[in-house]
């Protein structure tokens, strides 16, 4: 018996073996009895009566290690002083994959001891058996037995003795599950056999890593290729998602990266396809694998490249398989872009879009803008924190709600190319967008043009004979967008303060609890209460609306007391008054005396347009507008609209020949606010 010594220090090894874990450690084993060409690998362990791993066996059928190349199997071919990465991808041949020795080496990470016991055949064809010991604290150093006959079969058992707590603690399962991302992809090669991984006697399980599996013959010049594909749930340690080439006598003959590597999206996916056509070509390890990963001098040196890149059947072949593959692409693809616009909805990045018509249509023609991204280059949303995501949407919807959308497609091809085709994809989006949001979109418009109009009659136009409760206070419970988008009904004119509270907290935490307000005004009716929550910034939005006739009342310091005292009980209910809460109450009417001009004149240090009062500690402001600036404010933000999509405006002002009359045609709307369904069937049941 002859101890030898390797090239490098025990240090030098440990330096070089750093990044292993137990499971990668584990995993060079199975890989060396499969580099020996074993057909089944087996992991064996014991627990002792404390509960700790006793004993640990990695038992391959390979060829064995033969005597005469124990140096090879020991000796590291190379040292660099470079840390050998236990995630590298494996470049040529599947079934030779070892790190030719010093992966061997890399036990002393969950145990002391290392004892090889192989036997194999020799030149003779007689069976040899012989043993190698390697210890944790000296690894520069294996001890080999003398060699004695033996029977057969070849095969090699490494024992570990001296198991480390680390493994003993070890959820195997995690091994297990670790072992079956690293094999999958070469277990359902099998080339040019079977090959499995028992543990403990039950065979390594990978079905649930299959999302899908497929088979299909393609037809090349009369040659029949047997494809078999699959796509992975998660991706494949150590290995890119690859074509293998596989003769006929289940032989690989060569493999090649396809083209959705590195994309970012989780497409997964490897293609076996087998056929006699591939008996008779040279090796077909394509150098296009080295754009993905620098392959190792060995490598380099033993292959040849030059059929899988010139033969012209191969190449139509490979042609139809990327053809095959983005079909199968398309609709995964779309998946993930629609559950990353839903992510983004819910943890806040994703702009906020009202319920209303007009805001869903954006909200869809965003979504179809972010699904054709994420198609063309998913990489561009990975990695982005909150923030980052909720400035690139807000940046898109900015655009694309402004003349400027042609812009979007210059600032999408500074992110990420875009072929020809999903070029023309995404301009013919920008360019008109979707066809029934275009049209659903002008109608909106229209619509609230037509209510304005009907507006104006109601509240200008005497022979209407409209009044405050059932004409003024009833259509701006429909249309109170004109003081805000996105906001839900929470109550109306004939709804006192508990109620009002009733349906806010319900609205807003889905709560059905009994509430009671003590304050002298409890029973005063507020016109129109509503609410919005913004979900990016978690604020809840309140707005009150207290309406005056315009034939009856001059806006004056009675009427902002009137709103003022509506201000004083909601200041008294603490559920009225959380900290992300803010209050916009608003005085409507025809005109207003001198002494809310007065009040205007005071606020103007405020900055804002028709604001009078404001209580910057707790949010709440009062605003007093009249009717036609209400109606100038909407033409204002619309007008560019109304011109740009050239509608006949006269055609608008056509509507009901009296107040009740419109009323009637403004449910037909589609810029009426709907209330909330929840709402509907709380005061339903409150009702009953």
């Amino acid at each position: 018996m002859t101890r030898k010594k390797v090239e490098i220090g025990a240090l030098g090894i440990k330096n070089e073996l750093q990044n292993f874990k137990i499971q990668s450690a584990i995993a060079e084993f199975i890989w060396n009895g499969f580099d020996a060409g074993a057909s089944v690998v087996k992991i064996e362990y014991q627990y002792n009566e404390i509960g700790y791993i006793s004993e640990l066996k990695i038992i391959d059928n390979g060829s064995g290690i033969s005597l005469d190349k124990l140096d090879e199997k020991f000796q590291p071919y190379r040292y660099s002083n470079k840390v050998i990465d236990p995630d590298a991808t494996h470049e040529g041949p599947s079934a030779i994959h070892g790190k030719n020795g010093v992966g061997r080496l890399t036990f002393f990470k969950f145990a002391d001891i290392a004892e090889w016991d192989t036997i194999y055949k020799n030149t003779e064809n007689k069976y040899k058996r012989f043993t190698v010991l390697v210890d944790e604290s000296t690894l520069d150093t294996y001890t080999p037995h003398d060699e004695v006959c033996s029977d057969g079969p070849t095969q090699t058992i490494v024992k570990f003795s001296y198991i480390s707590e680390k493994l003993s603690h070890y959820n195997f399962k995690n091994i297990e599950d670790y072992l079956a991302t690293e094999f999958a992809w070469f277990l359902e090669l099998g080339s040019p056999f079977p090959r499995h991984i028992k543990i403990n006697g039950k065979i390594l399980g990978y079905t649930y890593l299959i999302g899908e599996n497929k088979t299909k013959d393609f037809k090349i010049n009369d040659l029949t290729f047997k494809m078999k594909y699959i796509r992975w749930n998660e991706s494949l340690r150590r290995e890119y998602s690859r074509y293998y080439f596989i003769d006929s006598n289940r032989l690989e003959r060569g493999k090649k990266t396809t083209t959705f590597n590195n994309k970012g999206d989780n497409f997964y996916h490897s293609l076996y396809i087998e056929s006699d056509y591939f008996d008779n070509l040279e090796d077909l390890y394509s150098s296009s694998d080295s754009d993905l990963q620098e392959e190792s001098e060995i490598i380099q040196t033993s292959l040849s490249f030059s059929s899988i890149d010139s033969d012209e059947i191969l190449l139509s072949l490979i042609e139809n398989l990327e053809k095959y593959l983005k079909q199968k692409r398309s609709p995964f693809i779309r998946k993930r872009a629609n559950q990353l616009v839903e992510e983004s909805v819910a943890d806040g990045s994703y702009p906020d879009f009202g319920n209303e018509l007009w805001e869903q249509h954006k909200k869809r023609e965003l979504t179809q803008i972010v699904t054709r991204l994420y198609e063309a280059d998913p990489k561009i949303f990975n990695g982005l924190k909150k923030t980052q995501k909720k400035t690139m949407f807000g940046l898109f919807a900015l655009i694309m709600s402004s003349s400027e959308r042609e812009d979007l497609l210059l600032i999408i091809e500074k992110i990420v190319s875009l072929n020809s085709k999903e070029r023309t994809d995404l301009a013919k989006i920008l360019e008109v967008s979707n066809l029934s949001n275009i049209i659903n979109t002008i109608k909106l418009i229209e619509d609230r043009y037509k209510t304005i109009e009907n507006f104006k009659k109601l509240v200008f136009n005497p022979l209407f004979d409209s009044n405050e409760r059932d004409h003024l206070q009833t259509f701006i419970e429909h249309n109170f967008w004109l003081f805000g988008e996105q906001y839900h009904l929470v109550a109306k004119a004939e709804d006192d303060f508990e109620k009002a509270l009733k349906n806010h907290i319900y609205l807003l935490h889905g709560e059905n609890n009994t509430v009671s307000i003590d304050h002298p005004d409890k029973n005063r009716e507020m016109d129109v209460f509503a609410v919005r929550r913004l979900p990016a910034t978690k604020e809840i939005n309140n707005i009150v609306i207290e309406l005056k006739h315009p034939t009856d009342v001059i806006l004056g310091k009675k009427e902002l007391e009137q709103v003022k005292d509506y201000m004083s009980v909601i200041l008294d209910q603490p559920m009225f008054n959380g900290s992300n809460m803010t209050w916009e109450f608003y005085l409507a009417g025809k005109e207003y005396n001198e002494y809310i001009k007065g009040e205007l004149e005071n606020s103007n240090i405020h900055g804002e347009k028709h604001l009078v009062f404001k209580r910057p500690s707790i949010n709440y402001k009062i605003y007093v507008l009249t009717w036609s600036e209400i109606i100038v404010n909407f033409e204002i933000r619309h007008d560019f609209l109304l011109k740009a999509l050239k509608v006949e405006r006269d055609k608008l002002s056509e509507g009901g020949e009296s107040a009740d009359e419109i009323l009637i045609q403004s449910h037909k709307n589609t810029a009426i606010i709907r209330p909330v369904n929840k709402i509907q069937k709380l005061n339903k049941r409150q009702a009953s």
